[in-house]
């Protein structure tokens, strides 16, 4: 058995260069899906499983995430004032979420030097690593299945997605053998943005890790990889062949709803999957959807 994970890390130090200008001086991380920032979303998840310690790795001008999770006393004053009880809720709810850290990555050498930059901060134990701009729908939760398989056999576990073959190159791929289950996966080795013809598989790593420690060893001698950053791709790909020494790789297979809010066309679809679900929206739009459908055919 593992040790109990309480500790999320969410790498948010990306310049956002696929949504400028829009994020010439806003994080992409900040942008609003619906009325809640993209950030906000993956605190949430972390915290519906149990991780309220939440280390977020920044970059430079991005001072708005911090300000995001911390008190505005004057808005929340002139709320109270007008008796605002509704939108007071919404702002103190992201206040309280977690116990927030922040640690700036400086400079831009990959994701596997921003994971290392939590090395201080998570120390000898497994951990969570959530990227800040893929979203899990709440309703599909995959986190949880994520610690639990970490917890049962001591590894590290990856998020894999099936995709079409001809959009891997996009993702780091993985080789696998099966388990008795049939969601849960041993992974034997990784590629980062492999061709299509080189691929082991169209099992996609999607934005969720769970982590043994001893991957902070492993990147601290990770040489740059693919756009001559550190790869966390390639320091799991040596874990996945280490089992040893390192645990190894199992992967769990994702078959929900995820919205990649770092691309500009998924993200549209974000917003518009999870307004038109929800209470308050559904009404409105889903007949001016069904009209503005019609008028494109």
């Amino acid at each position: 058995m593992g040790t109990k994970i309480t500790k999320a890390v969410i790498p948010a130090a990306g310049l956002g260069t696929r949504f400028l200008p829009a994020t010439k001086a806003m994080p992409k991380e900040m942008l609003p899906v619906v009325d809640k920032p993209a950030i906000q979303y993956v605190v949430e998840e972390a915290v519906a499983a149990g991780l309220h310690d939440v280390l977020m790795v920044t970059g430079r001008n991005k001072n708005s995430l911090e300000n995001h999770f911390d008190r505005v006393t004057e808005l929340e004053a002139l709320l109270e004032q007008k008796g605002d009880r509704e939108r007071l809720a919404k702002v103190n709810a992201s206040t309280d979420l977690a116990d927030m850290h922040y640690v700036r990555q400086g400079d831009p050498l990959g994701l596997g030097h921003a994971v290392l930059r939590a090395k201080m901060h998570v120390g000898n134990e497994p951990f969570a690593v959530l990227l800040g701009d893929d979203i899990i729908d709440a309703r599909d939760p995959l986190l949880d299945k994520m610690l639990t398989e970490q917890e049962n056999r001591n590894t590290s576990v990856i998020a894999l997605l099936e995709v079409d073959p001809s959009q891997i190159h996009m993702y780091g791929a993985a080789a696998i053998e099966p388990t008795d289950d049939p969601d849960v996966v041993r992974v034997t080795g990784l590629v980062e943005k492999p061709s299509a013809e080189d691929a082991p598989s169209n099992l996609a790593i999607i934005g969720r890790y769970v982590l043994r420690p001893e991957v902070f060893e492993v990147l601290e001698h990770t040489k740059p990889g693919k756009g001559n950053e550190i790869q966390l791709t390639d320091a799991l790909q040596e874990m996945a062949i280490t089992p040893e020494t390192t645990g190894g790789v199992y992967g769990v297979i994702f078959r929900g709803r995820r919205y990649d809010t770092g691309d500009r066309v998924d993200y549209i679809k974000a917003i518009v999957q999870l307004a038109v679900d929800r209470d308050d929206l559904r009404e409105q739009l889903r007949p001016w959807l069904r009209d503005f459908a019609a008028t494109l055919d």
